[in-house]
């Protein structure tokens, strides 16, 4: 039942993902990565202030949970789900590891997708 949750929470943010991206680059242009910028920021938002709910005011089940954050907001834009790991080491006082969290995510992730493009250019 889990996967049928985020599966149908998936499907709604990355249509809002979308959505997104295709009304800010006719307001904006292309110039600039807006849309990506909108949905990471707005993203990162709604994943604090659900998991704050979550955690100081109300309980709600593992399948509203699972729905929300792992299916609509996964499906929006992982970098929440990353902003939440920061902040999540950051209140345990793991600054060291949060800061390497950021610094190796960013830094990798740009190297896999460059690596990826070279692979893609060696196989064209």
């Amino acid at each position: 039942m889990g996967y049928l949750i985020v599966f149908l929470g998936g499907g709604i943010g990355a249509a809002l993902r979308h959505g997104i991206n295709l009304g800010v680059a006719g307001l904006l242009g292309a110039a600039f990565p807006w849309g990506t910028f909108i949905v990471n920021v707005t993203g990162s938002f709604v994943m604090g202030a659900i998991a704050g709910y979550f955690a100081f005011v109300g309980e709600a089940s593992q399948h509203w949970r699972l729905f929300l954050t792992t299916g609509v907001l996964g499906g929006y834009t992982t970098f929440s789900a990353f902003s939440l790991d920061v902040a999540l080491l950051w209140e345990r006082q793991q600054i060291g590891l949060a800061a390497t969290y950021v610094v190796a995510s960013v830094a990798l992730s740009l190297l896999g997708l460059f690596a990826g493009l070279l692979l893609a250019r060696q196989l064209a």
